[in-house]
Order: C-alpha cells, then sequence, then structure tokens
C-alpha cells in the first residue's frame, strides 16, 4: 500500500539539495501498493532481506516503518553524497554531524570530528543509528571510535538506501536505538556509465564537486557470474565565515558580542612577575587605573584603539568594543574585542576518494560473493588564529623596552598615561614603571588560522554465501567480513612552538628564531621582533614565525577494526490461516578493535607547541572487545488481516556481560486502503572505547557565564550581587572506566490510509525511553543540577569552586516522543503529464531528561538552545510539487525547519540589561529549491538535470551560538541550516 513512498520519500530529502523527483519516480506512484517497496530495484518484486527482518518478505507488504531509498532515486536527484542524503531527512535529528557544524563554529577542537559527517535518526545521537553496508557492520570512525563516517561508503556503487526508522537491537545489537540505516550496493551490473555533478555558489566559496564512473560484466541470470568495480571523487571547498555577511558577532543591540580580549592589536593586560622572563614584572601589574563606570581598567584589560581620542576598535579587520555590560564584566570598559565567528571555516574543505568491487558467482543453486571497498579522505579542518594570553608561568609573553621596541612601546604608554591624566596618583604609578615590558593579550592574525589536516582510509573485505537448503523452502546465509578505519592527523598553519616550560623557563628543545634571544614564539616577541601592537610585521618577524613553525608535526592517529562472522537459517514452520508461519535462527560473532595514540612531539622530553590539542592522556594501546550472539525470529500470519513477528536476540559482550532483547511487531490490514501497524522492543547501547578508557584532562574555564550554584542560585553571573561573580575555575573531562550501557525501550503505532491508487498517507507516533544514558553532561547542566551533582564541585578549603568533574558518566534517562507524516498523491492532467505532489513532516511531541534515577523530569528541552547534542526542533517538513511528462519534469520543493528558544548571554540572562533587538525565539527557517530534467537524449543513454538551491537566497536566521569558554559559535546556527546560500546545480549522467 505504501510501496514508492520509501523511494519517493528521498524527494523531500534529496530535492532538498536543489535537483528534484525523477519522472521514472514520480510515473511510479500511481501503482503504489505498499510505502514499504523499493522502485525499481533488481529484486523484481520477490521476497528479499529487508532491513530490520532476518525472514525473506515482500517489501511492499512488510509492517516495518522502512523508507527503500534506490540508486536511480540518488543519481535523478544528484545526491552525490551519504551527508546530502541525511542531512535533509525530517526523521534524522538536528545534531553536529556535518561538515558545517562539526568544524569550529560549535564544536571547537574536538578531534572526533575531523572530517566526519554522521546520521543520527530520531534525535538520539550519532552513536545511537547503526550504518549497515550489504547488511553488515562498517568500522567506527578511526578518531571517534564511536560514530560511523558515512562519507567512507561507495555511493557510486549503491542500488538502494534502506532506513529503517525503529528500533533493532533484537536483531542487529547494540546501537540500533535511533533506527538503521543499510546502504545495499549493486551485484548485477553491466556496461559502463559515468557522472558528473558540480554544486557552485552564487556568492562564492562551499562549491562541491563529484565525478565518478562504474563498469560491470558478466550477467548472473544468463552466464551465472558477475564482477564489477565503481569508483567516485567528491570535493567539497571551504568556506570561511568572513564569506558570508549573516556572520556577524557584533550585534549587541541583538544581545550578541564577543567575550574575547585577543585581539589583531594586542590589549594590555596586568600579568605578574615570572622569574626567567619578566623578573621585575609587567607594566600594570597590581596598579588599579579606574574606567569612567568605575571599573579597574588595568585588571580588565586595556586596548589603546579604545582610548579617548584614539582610532577605536572598529579601526582593525574584525574589531569591536567589547560589550562589558552584556557579559557582567565591568573591568573590561576600555577593552575591545575581535569578531571570532568570521574567522571560522563554516564548511569543512574535504577530498574524497571510494571504490568498490564485487564479484558475484552461481554455484548450482545458491550464490558466493566476495567484495572489497575503501576510501581515502583528506580534511583542513580550520580554526580561528591563536590567541595568546600572557601569563605570569608558562606563557610569560612581554613587550620589551629597546631599540628596537622603542618607538611602539612609548606610544602604548603614552596612550594609556594621557587617558589616565585626570587621576594624578594613577598616573604617577604608571609613570614609576616605564620601561617594564607590558604583558598583553593578542589574536596573531600573522601566524595564520590554525589548521588540523586529517587523512582518513578505509578498507572494507566480505564474502558469503547463500542459497537454498534441502529442506523444503528454506534458505541459509553465511558470511564474514573484516572492516578497519585507520585516521591520523597532522598540524597544519597556526601552531608554533611556546618556547618555555611550564614554569616560563626556556625550553631547550624549542628551536630559536634569527636574531631572538630565547626560544619559541615566547622568545620571539620578548625580544621585541614579532609586534603585538601593529598590523604590520616585518620581514624579520615573519622569517621568524616560519623558523618556529610547528608545521606537519604529528597530532594524533586511531584505527578501529571490525571483524564479524554470522550465519542464519530461515524457513517456513506451519501453516496458519493467513499464510505459512516463518521462523529464522543466527548467531553473530564479532570482535571490535580500536587503538589511539597520542603524538611523540607532546612527550616530556620534546618541545611544547603553543596550545595544540595533543591528546597524549587518552592514549591506549589497542584494546579488544568481543560479541557472540544468538537470535530467533518468527513471523505468524494469524489470519489475512492480522499478522504477528516476534524477535529476541541475545549478546554476550566482553567486559559488560549478556544482554536480552526482545521485539513485537504486528500490522492489521482489513482491507486494502486502511492498515494498522506497531512495534515494541528494547534495545541497548555500550559504551565506546574513548568513553571508558580515555584519561582526565584538566582545563581552565575561560567563559564568562557561570557563578557559583551554591552561593548564587541559578548560576548566573550577575554584576550586581557580589556572591554571583562569574568563576573560572578547571574544568576536568575523559573516560570513565565503570561507565555501563545504556538501555532502552521502543515503541510505535501507526496508520496507512490509501483511499485512491494515487494518493497514499501514513501516520506513525513513536516513543524512545532511555535509561542509564552515556552522555557528557553540559557545564551548564552542572551548575542547573548542582544539587544532584555535588562531588562534581571539588572545593578548596575556603568553599570556592577549584574543579568541575565533568567525565562521561550514566547520568539519568531521556524520554523522546515524535510523530511522523508522509503524504503522496498525484493527478492526471492530458495524455502523459502528470501532477505529483508530496510531503514528509516530523513533529516533536516530548523530549525531556532527568539526570539520575530518582531525580524528577526536566521542563521540556523541545526547541531549547544547547551548544552540544541534538537541537530538538518541534517540526520539520519536507514538500515538493512535480510537474512531468516522459521527457521532462519540474519540482519546486519547500523545505521548512521550525524555530527554538534562542540563548541569552549573561547580563540579558540575568536580567541586569535589556537589549532592543535581542529575539528570545530564533525565527523559522525556510527555503525552495527549484529543478529541471531531461532524459530524452541518446535514447535514454544520457539524462541532464539542472537546478537552484535556496531559491530566493534565504540567509540562515540570526541565533545566538557563540561560547564564551571555547570561542567557538557565532550568529547563526549550522545544525539547522546552510550557510551556503542560494547554488546552481548541473548533474550529467551516461551509461554504454
Amino acid at each position: 500500500m505504501k510501496s514508492r513512498s520509501l523511494a519517493i520519500s528521498i524527494l523531500a530529502s534529496g530535492v532538498a539539495l536543489g535537483v528534484f523527483a525523477s519522472p521514472a519516480m514520480a510515473q511510479s506512484a500511481p501503482d503504489i501498493t505498499s510505502a514499504n517497496s523499493p522502485s525499481g530495484d533488481e529484486e523484481g518484486g520477490r521476497a528479499i532481506i529487508v532491513t530490520g527482518s532476518r525472514i525473506k518478505q515482500d517489501p511492499g507488504k512488510s509492517a516495518l516503518p522502512l523508507t527503500i531509498i534506490t540508486n536511480d532515486d540518488l543519481k535523478q536527484n544528484a545526491i552525490s553524497s551519504p551527508e546530502q542524503l541525511t542531512m535533509f531527512l525530517p526523521s534524522n535529528g538536528t545534531g553536529a554531524d556535518n561538515l558545517a557544524s562539526n568544524s569550529d563554529v560549535t564544536t571547537g577542537a574536538q578531534r572526533g570530528t575531523n572530517g566526519l559527517s554522521a546520521a543520527n535518526l530520531r534525535g538520539q545521537g550519532s552513536a545511537a543509528t547503526l550504518v549497515l553496508l550489504n547488511g553488515r557492520r562498517v568500522a567506527a570512525h578511526g578518531l571517534s571510535g564511536s560514530a560511523v563516517d558515512v562519507n567512507q561508503i561507495p555511493f557510486a556503487a549503491i542500488e538502494r538506501v534502506e532506513i529503517l526508522k525503529d528500533g533493532a537491537s533484537a536483531i542487529y545489537g547494540t546501537d540500533a536505538i535511533g533506527g538503521v540505516i543499510n546502504y545495499i550496493t549493486k551485484k548485477n551490473y553491466t556496461g559502463i556509465g559515468a557522472q558528473a555533478f558540480t554544486d557552485f555558489t552564487e556568492k562564492s566559496g562551499g562549491n562541491i564537486y563529484n565525478v565518478s564512473g562504474i563498469a560491470g560484466y558478466g550477467d548472473l541470470k544468463s552466464q551465472g557470474f558477475n564482477v564489477m568495480a565503481a569508483v567516485s571523487m567528491r570535493w567539497n571547498e571551504g568556506l570561511r565565515g568572513d564569506d558570508r555577511s549573516f556572520v556577524n558577532t557584533n550585534q549587541p543591540n541583538r544581545g550578541l558580542s564577543v567575550d574575547t580580549r585577543g585581539t589583531p592589536i594586542a590589549t594590555v593586560f596586568n600579568i605578574g612577575a615570572n622569574a626567567f622572563q619578566t623578573p621585575l614584572g609587567t607594566l600594570t601589574q597590581g596598579l588599579t587605573l579606574t574606567a569612567p563606570n568605575g571599573g579597574n581598567a588595568a585588571a580588565g584589560g586595556i586596548n589603546t584603539l579604545a582610548l579617548p581620542g584614539q582610532a577605536g576598535c572598529t579601526s582593525m579587520d574584525g574589531g569591536l568594543p567589547y560589550d562589558y555590560a552584556l557579559w557582567n564584566a565591568p573591568n573590561n570598559y576600555y577593552a575591545c574585542a575581535w569578531d571570532t565567528g568570521r574567522a571560522a571555516v563554516i564548511q569543512q574543505p574535504i577530498r574524497t576518494l571510494t571504490y568498490y568491487g564485487r564479484a558475484t558467482v552461481e554455484l548450482g543453486a545458491s550464490e558466493f560473493y566476495a567484495e572489497v571497498t575503501g576510501s581515502d579522505a583528506h580534511s583542513a579542518k580550520s580554526f580561528s588564529h591563536n590567541q595568546l594570553s600572557a601569563n605570569a608561568t608558562s606563557l610569560p609573553l612581554a613587550y620589551p623596552l629597546n631599540s628596537l621596541t622603542a618607538d611602539t612601546y612609548n606610544s602604548v604608554f603614552n596612550s594609556i598615561k594621557t587617558a589616565f591624566a585626570g587621576n594624578p596618583a594613577q598616573a604617577a604609578a604608571l609613570q614609576a614603571r616605564y620601561g617594564r615590558p607590558i604583558a598583553f593579550r593578542w589574536r596573531c592574525i600573522p601566524c595564520g588560522v590554525r589548521e588540523y589536516v586529517t587523512d582518513s582510509k578505509t578498507l572494507r573485505a566480505a564474502a558469503g554465501v547463500e542459497g537454498p537448503l534441502p529442506l523444503a523452502n528454506w534458505d541459509y546465509r553465511a558470511g564474514v567480513s573484516w572492516a578497519r578505519s585507520e585516521v591520523s592527523s597532522v598540524l597544519g598553519t597556526g601552531y608554533f612552538y611556546r618556547g618555555t616550560l611550564n614554569n616560563g623557563a626556556n625550553d631547550p628543545n624549542a628551536p630559536i628564531a634569527p636574531g631572538a634571544t630565547a626560544p619559541g614564539i615566547v622568545g620571539l616577541i620578548n625580544s621585541g621582533i614579532l609586534n603585538p601592537f601593529t598590523l604590520n610585521q616585518s620581514q624579520a618577524a615573519l622569517t621568524g614565525l616560519a623558523a618556529i613553525s610547528a608545521d606537519g608535526t604529528t597530532l594524533y592517529g586511531g584505527s578501529y577494526k571490525t571483524l564479524q562472522a554470522d550465519a542464519s537459517l530461515s524457513g517456513p514452520l506451519f501453516a496458519l490461516p493467513g499464510g505459512d508461519a516463518q521462523l529464522a535462527v543466527g548467531v553473530d560473532y564479532r570482535r571490535e578493535t580500536y587503538g589511539f595514540n597520542g603524538s611523540a612531539a607532546a612527550a616530556a622530553t620534546a618541545p611544547v607547541i603553543f596550545n595544540a590539542a595533543f591528546d597524549n592522556v587518552n592514549a591506549l594501546l589497542p584494546k579488544n572487545r568481543t560479541v557472540k550472539a544468538a537470535y530467533a525470529e518468527i513471523n505468524l500470519p494469524v489470519i489475512d488481516m492480522f499478522e504477528l513477528t516476534g524477535a529476541i536476540r541475545i549478546d554476550d559482550y566482553s567486559g559488560f556481560g549478556s544482554t536480552t532483547n526482545p521485539k513485537v511487531t504486528a500490522k492489521f490490514q482489513p482491507v486494502d486502503f486502511f492498515m494498522l501497524r506497531g512495534s515494541y522492543s528494547t534495545g541497548f547501547r555500550v559504551p565506546s572505547f574513548n568513553q571508558i578508557f580515555n584519561g582526565v584532562t584538566i582545563s581552565p574555564y575561560s567563559g564568562s557565564d557561570i557563578a557559583d550554584p551554591v552561593k548564587c542560585p541559578g548560576g548566573v553571573p550577575n554584576l550586581t550581587n557580589p556572591a554571583c561573580a562569574f568563576i573560572r575555575p578547571d574544568v576536568a573531562t575523559g573516560g570513565k572506566i565503570d561507565l555501563g550501557p545504556e538501555t532502552s525501550k521502543m515503541a510505535s503505532l501507526g496508520v496507512v490510509l490509501r483511499p485512491t491508487p494515487r494518493w497514499m498517507l501514513s501516520a506513525d507516533w513513536w516513543s524512545i525511553k532511555v535509561e542509564n544514558t552515556i552522555q557528557l553532561l553540559s557545564l551548564r547542566q552542572l551548575i542547573d543540577n548542582a544539587s544532584l551533582f555535588p562531588e562534581r564541585f571539588i572545593r578548596d578549603g575556603a568553599g570556592n569552586v577549584t574543579v568541575i568533574d565533568d567525565t562521561w558518566a550514566n547520568a539519568g534517562a531521556r524520554d523522546t516522543q515524535g510523530m511522523e507524516f508522509t503524504v503522496r498523491g498525484g493527478f492526471d492532467l492530458w495524455g502523459a503529464t502528470k501532477l505529483d505532489v508530496g510531503f514528509d513532516g516530523s513533529m516533536l511531541l516530548r523530549k525531556k531528561e532527568k539526570l539520575t534515577p530518582t531525580a524528577a523530569w526536566s521542563a521540556s528541552q523541545i526547541g531549547i538552545f544547547s551548544f552540544a547534542g541534538d537541537l530538538g526542533l518541534k517540526w520539520k517538513h519536507n514538500a515538493w510539487l512535480t510537474y512531468r511528462n516522459d521527457k521532462v519534469s519540474a519540482t519546486l520543493t519547500q523545505i521548512f525547519r521550525n524555530g527554538y528558544q534562542n540563548q541569552a548571554l549573561p547580563g540579558i540572562a540575568a536580567g541586569t540589561i535589556a537589549r532592543p533587538d535581542f529575539n528570545p525565539r530564533v525565527s523559522n527557517y525556510t527555503t525552495y529549491n527549484l529543478s529541471v530534467s531531461y532524459l530524452g537524449l541518446m535514447d535514454q543513454g544520457f539524462k541532464l538535470t539542472a537546478g537552484i538551491k535556496n531559491l530566493f537566497d534565504k540567509d540562515p536566521p540570526f541565533a545566538i551560538t557563540y561560547d564564551g569558554n571555547t570561542g567557538a559559535g557565532s550568529s547563526w546556527e549550522p545544525r539547522v541550516a546552510d550557510p551556503r546560500g542560494r547554488s546552481f546545480q548541473v548533474s550529467a549522467e551516461v551509461k554504454f
């Protein structure tokens, strides 16, 4: 009854990319008999194994909420990557899982996301969506050790993609909580085919290109064999924040400004003495310099551009006045800030090669196959320029007074002295310090943007055999696969040897720049060669930076391997009024191995590289995990109109013990035009190796947006209340050795209507309840719920918070519920001309958490901003309208994403200030795509598609995503919106 809804559902996602419904797909709409059968798949309507079951069945009659998207649908909609496919599915969550959101925009330098794109069905997280290739697992990303990078999938060889929007632990074991995505390759391809695709933006930057080829020989049916191979190369160009005008963190009237005083022209700070580098102290150390608002400017930082009579903060590129009221920081009156968002890369550049080969042979009634697939991806993940913040220990930076620096030094000194001349005592105290070096905070623009260069290589080999048994109508299947993902990252531009040990002494292993008196960047600056108070550096300074660059240094690397073997039997048991009862039984064995290595460059004997995210504390010798499982599934067609399916699986995990998970599915179809379906199952997800074995890292918190939640209930800084002063404790992150698996209960209930042959409507309610959730609580969650986690706030003898423990935890429970809607229909106009309509919608009904088993459920998290995780939008939909005939089709598509509650920075959150244009709610995001296809060239062997994505060039809605702690984020939300703007697409395909 819903046959092509699965294939056509691609239109709501794929067309979202600006290319539209193929005539072939649209023409099949009148023949819909079920929302589950593939569009033109090579199985020809025979009973096959579909995702979510081990029993062969007609996918057009299955009760599973399964979406099937064929290779033809993908090509005819110019979808050239798995990321594009998942990104616009309404059933996919709104997490940081794409190449825009997992850059420096929201996740900073998190190592697991270098070049990674992941699936996130029903918003349960990328680690809770199981990704399969031909029904078997692939290796997780070598750095993250949990989520699968979908970029490794050999897209040029895909026959169809099956998306199961239901729990499936009873069939597949761990991870299948949000659902399953199964990429199924061709197995009987003959001929030669090639495709070229380009997607280029109107405003430049972020262009996408793809070329692929496929060749095959031999026909299984007539010759008994087939060999085939496919290869694809894809390029994603990078896109920077300053390439798009909507990226602007200097919007104070809207409640957005940046909490950084590291600017291209440095801000003077009152840093104390260091015995090795600044033994006599620094210029403003210990001084009081009172600003007009009463704050101590010496403590908050003084940028000479912000002083009376000077050029102003905006005179430097990206500069802006520091909004001390918004950040509750009155001492920062004379500071400048800098727009970090515009320096970020908002779409990662990546180049991906994928390849696939397969040989299939018929051996009597059985079929044997062997296949190999691999990928090679090269990405360059960039961050804003390094901020150098002087301190009295490891980074004792101070600009000296000498013959090389006298002009700059005197200019800075005299500007500050003049500004405070109205207070003779303070001016005199400053004059007495003349000659001391000037400590500062500086955004090192001449250092270049920071960059991690990552190479990801995957390899997978599999072999299997299947066929009939001597038993009547029984079949067997057996196979083995091995997969590996190896990822390594090196430092690119923007990283330099520090030149000091942790106490400030010279680092004997660090290089010394020409002309400098001490090693590393500290020596280059403290010698006066590199000048932080100018935008124009000398050639000597640039030569010095090149001499101390760490470009090319190994950062870290990881490897994930999966070995799997499985065997199953299936066939009829006995007759029932509705047909034969069917049984499937089987066993699985899997061995997973994960290793992660830090870099020798961060070892005790190696020179220190400033601000590089070395991860030696998390280095892991290879860890192994074995899984042994047995399962059974039975299908009972009780009567013609009622069918029951039951499944159960027992898994034995080394280190975790055994777990048993059942599933029951029911289908009631009293008449052809009406069907009820429902399911109930349990599931589980074991923690990743990283979540268990990572070491603990201590990092200073640098934001200005948290207060002690005991002294200041709510933990929001408030400058009018001394108890609510902001705090900057250390934050401990890392693994937890006794972390356990999370368990889940899933249920669904749906109805499918087909009032006429051309129209189909479905609605499915679903519920996922997860306990012992494996999560990294945000600092705001810990602050808001401090009474539940007193042990995570470590205090000194005076009761001050010194460390917040934010390691992984089995923290509580999560409850999410939603509805998914599908509409397909059409009208015959004249002759072969038709008009088709389609709609896919997803509504989130419930999203709540409790952070401990005994805690109360939180308030609704639907549409509530968070820095990490899934941004639970209340409503998402894709709708389309297609006009078509035998040769031409044209489609207009609407993509809608609901608005949500905006973030409020500390001054607004505390209620101490108001900003006239602050929007407490982010606007809805609606875009339209238009495309046209022509299929009549070269006797239908050539197909051309052209389209416009984001037809009206809609910018992402304004959203406050800036994070004062990490410095990531800006004025838009990459988990919701596409930063590329209007783009034009052309796709050409030829087959011989």
